[in-house]
């Protein structure tokens, strides 16, 4: 593999010179993560306050530690598929005569330097659009007599800073997205450029960052860093933007969270100017209103799914840009905080940390998603808007449908999971023997008669997880942050202790399996809808839907019950409740 790298001008515009690389073994600066206890007074990254305790201001300007190196492979070694795909690419070339030149670009190049697994393969063209690429692909399978593939194109869209034109492709099973070299002519009066084909170098500038904006050249199988930087911040670990940064993020304020997530990944840190742009007015201003909130959303939803989701919106925070992009509706109530975004990153920070210390949670990759942002939302989980038909409506609805533009379910799922902290902390308060079951009936609004005392744990326990099913571990979770307390108060994150909470989870989840309640959810009525309308005399109507509940409250009351036992509780019941109404 040879290293294409401006030492000249001549270099940067002619790719038949190369030079060789070698690899020099530089430094990586790390700021890491500080945890604050006081969330009314954190400072940021950007300004560390001046009247920290000794021992967290040390903690914020680390600099001076020892750095560490950034391995860079000298070599890309291409995978077997990777070397088909290529070879297919030369082959049409060869086949149709062309001097087009074909470059992987970006996270690619930037992932196999790194020495990580990448299939995300993006293609430059030099001459022509990524559609007509395909479509000669497309002509040369058709002589060889192998299946033609479907083509997708993806519109460019300039007013939401979307500027080319995407074709997609299938070889070798592999989605292939292919796109043109760009340049770009700004008109005197508008931020919306006037496309055109750039070189390859006026496409590397154009990237958002150094470390993406490198080139692998499928023609010369060389790699080509076309700003003479990006394999330098690469080994030193720094997110750095091509252009002046203001610049860069003005042309796509996306840039902006796609720096976080990339500094968060691979624990880079954020040059100084880039942290400056991202924070000015101008530039939150732009992502706010020219950036759609489906972008930013799923820019989002990779920090959080990322391996380092708290680092991510501890820059979020820092960049003052937490509201910008968790937008709150106008009419909000109560108004948040001034310290609220950092209460949130608190909540996170913690529940991150716990979910690394517990050996007894095991979350698949949504639970532990969801889980993340019901506690970066916890503080957020009183405050509600009224839309347009004067409907009370949850502010933590409005950030995931309007401000992220993620799955309703997600929203739906997160405000339940914050609902049944609220009836875990009292279970948690009768396990820990500090206050009886009926203090535990009345916080979860279900007074159980006529049912043994014995049984009512088991009750009130199963009919929260029958209700927030497979996500129980996670409301238990965020539970034992909170417990104690009822509410949200600084207190309460300042007196935040893992080992509490490590212990108070396994506590809780050994109660729950040793009542075999981990899947209750699944469990079936014995007795169903048009048995209980057969047995009581009833109707279609409310009071079916209110027996069928008591069913399960049997069923869990007696977990060995059989379907004949239940059939006769519930005529003994209904005739009790028949006379009830009778004598009224």
């Amino acid at each position: 593999m040879r290293v294409l790298a401006p030492c000249a001008q001549r270099l940067l515009i002619n790719p038949k010179f190369s030079l060789p690389f070698h690899h020099h073994p530089l430094q990586l600066l790390v700021v890491p993560h500080i945890r604050l206890p006081n969330p009314t007074k954190f400072p940021t990254l950007l300004n560390p306050s001046k009247t920290l305790p000794s021992s967290l201001h040390c903690r914020a300007t680390m600099a001076s530690e020892p750095p560490l190196t950034v391995p860079v492979n000298e070599n890309i070694h291409l995978t077997e598929k990777e070397t088909l795909i290529f070879n297919r690419l030369k082959d049409v070339l060869h086949h149709f005569n062309l001097n087009t030149q074909l470059r992987v670009a970006g996270g690619w190049v930037r992932d196999k330097l790194l020495g990580k697994d990448c299939y995300d393969i993006d293609i430059a063209i030099d001459d022509m659009m990524g559609k007509e690429f395909c479509e000669k692909i497309n002509e040369y399978l058709s002589t060889t007599g192998e299946d033609v593939q479907g083509i997708g194109v993806i519109q460019c869209n300039p007013d939401q800073s979307k500027h080319l034109e995407t074709a997609r492709m299938r070889l070798f099973d592999l989605w292939i997205d292919f796109v043109n070299l760009r340049s770009e002519d700004y008109c005197e009066n508008s931020r919306i450029p006037t496309m055109r084909f750039g070189t390859a170098e006026e496409d590397a500038y154009r990237r958002d960052l150094t470390i993406n904006s490198l080139f692998f050249n499928i023609n010369t199988d060389s790699v080509e860093d076309f700003t003479g930087r990006g394999i330098t911040d690469l080994k030193l670990g720094k997110i750095v933007t091509p252009l002046p940064p203001k610049e860069t993020f003005l042309d796509d304020p996306l840039r902006v969270l796609r720096a976080v997530r990339f500094g968060a990944r691979f624990s880079f840190v954020l040059d100084e100017g880039l942290k400056e742009a991202a924070a000015s007015d101008e530039v939150r201003a732009a992502i706010a209103e020219k950036i759609s909130r489906e972008r930013i959303g799923h820019e989002v939803d990779l920090m959080i799914g990322g391996n380092q989701p708290v680092k991510a919106v501890t820059y979020i925070c820092d960049l003052q840009l937490f509201w910008v992009v968790f937008s709150l509706p106008p009419n909000v109530e109560p108004s948040p905080a001034e310290a609220c975004d950092r209460l949130c990153l608190a909540f996170m920070d913690t529940t991150w940390r716990l979910i690394q210390k517990l050996e007894a949670l095991i979350l698949n990759d949504e639970q532990r998603r969801l889980c993340l942002y019901a506690a970066l939302f916890l503080p957020l989980r009183s405050m509600v808007y009224k839309d347009t038909k004067k409907r009370k409506i949850q502010a933590v609805d409005f950030i995931f449908r309007n401000s992220l533009k993620l799955k309703s379910k997600d929203s739906e799922t997160v405000i339940n999971v914050h609902r049944a902290t609220q009836k875990f902390i009292p279970l948690i308060s009768h396990i820990t023997s500090e206050k009886d079951v009926q203090h535990c009936e009345a916080h979860c609004g279900k007074i159980l008669i006529d049912v043994p005392e014995a049984s009512k744990l088991r009750i009130l326990a199963g009919l929260l997880l029958r209700e927030i099913k497979e996500f129980w571990p996670v409301a238990l979770l965020l539970s034992t942050i909170l417990y104690p307390g009822d509410g949200l108060h600084e207190s309460a994150v300042e007196d935040m202790k893992l080992e509490k909470s490590e212990e108070l989870f396994k506590l809780v989840k050994n109660v729950v399996v040793k009542l075999e309640l981990e899947n209750i959810w699944e469990t079936k009525p014995l007795v169903n809808g048009k048995d209980i309308m057969g047995t009581l005399n009833l109707k279609a109507g409310p009071s079916v839907k209110e027996w069928q509940q008591k069913v399960i409250e049997w069923q869990l009351a007696h977990p060995t019950g059989t379907a004949d036992e239940c059939q006769e509780w519930l005529r003994e019941a209904g005739a009790k409740r028949a006379k009830m109404d009778d004598s009224v």
